[in-house]
């Protein structure tokens, strides 16, 4: 087995395959941003709201998009889907760029979503596959920098072209179309996964395609089940605070400026907590306890709103909070723990469809969400609470211990225990 690379290589791959997660993030945050102003110029429902949060590129659409995605990543290799995905997803941006009807908006977030769905397989197995071993969390937190340092730069642009109206906002759309297609040429250069290769080489029958009996033995559904339990019901908070935030605060007639400002915020303390907690920490100490404290910071960061209500003061120390905790939280640890689970034939396979459960799950929650934050709010926030608490108890028992071994190594460790 060929060494995962420790160049200055590896870590260019990282950063060009985790840009994925700036496209994924900028396109939620982008249409959170846009969702007000829709509402006003097309007329739109709360229902139709949650109908474009069902199927955007936070949910539904993303879901399927990985689950596809994950399948033909082990079965044609990492650097085809990531190579392209791009493209398809800059011609779903043009339909949000030049949306004149209420139909474009949800034709563009469902072609958009079907493209970051499946970088998202491509993107994390081929991070993982080739970073150090030593370095792995290191490696996935930069993925994870990259997904905060959209909603930043989106929500940043945004303060200062909401005042344009949609006009304004298209500019947000326009921006993750470019990078898309200088993603696709930057990619072009990139490696295959050497340890894809190297599995596949070692396959007796070259033309078979993925193993499903193995994928859906008994070993590897149980991590199936513990990482869409851990992370998807944290991710049905993740999905209202990122698609949502901004609407919620233009409904209870915050000021202006915290539309953008407070979320913007929200990521902000998010990357600083990622670079110097979870790459910092995550390859070198005790990986359940850092997931325990950021999962009861996140229960005490939500009771806030569900005890004390939704205005500024509140929603500031909120922001604060979770910030920090989600840095080194369940999303961090479900990038990593994902890619360590599994063995690489069925790698990104397994991920797709952890991913897809867990996207079509939120894109079922979001149809609820618009109403229950129009009529009681106190309510869902204490929905919200109890999923937090949740996904902290199941993330915390069975936390894996993973840190500093190779994936050979876990490989080897999960061949003994059979």
């Amino acid at each position: 087995m060929t060494a995962a690379t420790t160049d200055k290589g590896s870590w260019r791959d990282t950063i060009l395959a985790g840009l994925a997660n700036y496209i994924d993030s900028g396109s939620i945050v982008s249409g959170s941003v846009a969702l007000a102003l829709w509402k006003d110029l097309y007329h739109l429902s709360d229902s139709f709201i949650g109908l474009i949060a069902a199927f955007s590129a936070n949910a539904i659409s993303a879901g399927i998009g990985a689950f596809i995605g994950g399948w033909l990543c082990d079965r044609l290799g990492r650097k085809k889907i990531y190579q392209y995905d791009m493209l398809f997803y800059a011609f779903g941006m043009l339909f949000l760029i030049f949306a004149s009807a209420a139909w474009m908006i949800i034709v563009g977030f469902l072609l958009v979503g079907l493209a970051v769905g499946a970088d998202i397989p491509a993107s994390w197995s081929l991070i993982a596959e080739q970073a150090p071993d030593t370095k792995r969390g290191a490696h996935s937190g930069v993925a994870q920098v990259l997904w905060y340092l959209g909603p930043v730069m989106v929500l940043s642009a945004a303060y200062f072209l909401k005042p344009f109206g949609i006009s304004g906002v298209r500019w947000l759309f326009i921006h993750l179309a470019i990078l898309a297609l200088a993603l696709t040429f930057m990619r072009s250069r990139m490696k295959e996964s050497q340890r894809w290769e190297d599995s596949q080489a070692a396959r007796a029958d070259k033309s078979a395609g993925i193993d499903w009996r193995e994928l859906f033995s008994a070993r590897y559904v149980m991590s199936m089940l513990y990482l869409i339990s851990m992370y998807g019901l944290w991710n049905l908070w993740a999905g209202y605070n990122g698609f949502f935030t901004p609407y919620l605060i233009q409904q209870n007639h915050l000021p202006q400026w915290a539309e953008t400002v407070v979320p913007a915020s929200y990521f902000a303390i998010g990357i600083v907590s990622i670079l110097t907690v979870f790459m910092t920490l995550s390859d070198k100490l005790n990986q359940r306890t850092l997931f325990g404290i950021s999962a009861l910071m996140h229960v005490v960061g939500m009771a806030l709103l569900a005890v004390l209500g939704f205005t500024l003061p509140v929603v500031i120390v909120h922001i604060l909070i979770m910030g920090v905790a989600s840095g080194f939280g369940a999303q961090s640890f479900f990038q990593l723990w994902s890619a360590e689970l599994f063995p690489t034939a069925i790698r990104s396979t397994a991920q797709g469809v952890t991913f897809a459960v867990v996207r079509v799950g939120l894109g079922i929650w979001s149809l609820a969400v618009p109403s229950l934050a129009s009529n009681d709010f106190t309510t869902l926030a204490w929905i919200l609470t109890g999923f937090l608490v949740a996904s902290g108890l199941i993330g915390y028992i069975w936390a894996p211990r993973n840190e500093g071994k190779s994936l050979e190594q876990l490989d080897a460790e999960r061949q003994e225990s059979r």
